[in-house]
């Protein structure tokens, strides 16, 4: 195998393993930029895996499956919303809660149930397909990928320059001043919710019934955490922060394709490496770079 080969074999899983980190860091940006530190992210990526496989085999449709992990996510923003915003439950804790039960929920389930495999269809870019190592990787994948390019400026265009995501903007770096312009703090906070959600589901049902065809228990396994991370080492700006997610699937790409490109190395530091970079790149990052003020504070109209 030559070198362009190994070089495309590392980016071909490279590319795949990072569609996923980077739908749902669209919608972990948007979120945070509003001032919700969303950490139910790992829940909406992982039911909606096993709700897609679910619709998937059930209508024998894998592009239903993807629908149906969408609108997964999307319910379970809007739980999140109404404890955090409307019972005022702390939302670190909702969050937490959430992934649990998300995880015991779906770990039972695969165990009482059998499911067909199915996956989306490759969609393959003529001319643009035959370039030399790149070629593969970015213009032959399954089609969901390629809605990227849709969403990433969507993202970029809602939080940047519409009234909308000033209004956002707002209410995540001073929500009692945006309150008092007559601006809904919390309205615009589980707007923003409800865009992660669907999102980050769409992020699960595409590693589901795009990449996988199947449901393992645990399938995400973290990456929901890592997406947070990708925030955090993106400064809190949309570009940054899908460098992050790529940087993340290479790692994890280079621990599947080293043992195949015949290259030794402890298998046990292969798996915890990407985890270890999301780790430091916290680290290194969060101290650095100045978040939205009012991340991860509850609003309560009057308080100071």
């Amino acid at each position: 195998m030559s070198a362009l080969d190994d070089i495309a074999t590392v980016l071909s899983s490279g590319v795949r393993l990072t569609a996923p980190l980077a739908f749902a860091a669209c919608g972990e940006y948007l979120a945070e930029r509003a001032g919700t530190l969303n950490i139910s992210v790992e829940a909406m990526m992982l039911g909606a895996a096993f709700s897609s496989v679910a619709v998937a085999s059930g209508t024998g449709s894998a592009t239903a499956g993807l629908l149906a992990g969408v609108v997964t996510g999307l319910l379970i923003g809007v739980v999140h919303a109404a404890l955090s915003h409307r019972a005022e439950i702390n939302t670190f804790v909702v969050g937490l809660v959430l992934n649990a039960l998300v995880l015991g929920l779906t770990s039972y389930l695969i165990t009482t149930s059998t499911f067909d495999s199915h996956q989306v269809t490759q969609l393959s870019v003529p001319v643009l397909r035959d370039i030399p190592a790149i070629g593969r990787p970015l213009f032959v994948e399954r089609w969901p990928v390629y809605l990227l390019l849709l969403i990433v400026p969507l993202t970029w265009w809602l939080v940047e320059r519409s009234r909308w995501g000033l209004e956002l903007r707002a209410v995540g770096e001073a929500p009692q001043a945006a309150d008092v312009t007559g601006i809904r703090v919390n309205v615009r906070r589980r707007q923003a919710l409800l865009w992660c959600g669907a999102l980050a589901g769409l992020g699960g049902a595409y590693l589901a019934v795009g990449e996988v065809g199947s449901f393992n228990q645990n399938m995400t396994a973290g990456r929901g955490y890592i997406v947070i991370a990708a925030v955090i080492f993106g400064a809190w700006r949309l570009g940054r922060t899908l460098v992050g997610c790529l940087l993340f699937g290479l790692a994890d790409a280079m621990r599947l394709a080293l043992p195949a490109l015949g290259m030794t190395a402890n298998s046990q530091l292969l798996i915890v490496a990407p985890y270890l970079l999301a780790l430091l790149a916290m680290l290194l990052f969060s101290a650095k770079h100045r978040e939205p003020k009012a991340l991860g504070q509850p609003f309560e109209r009057g308080s100071t």
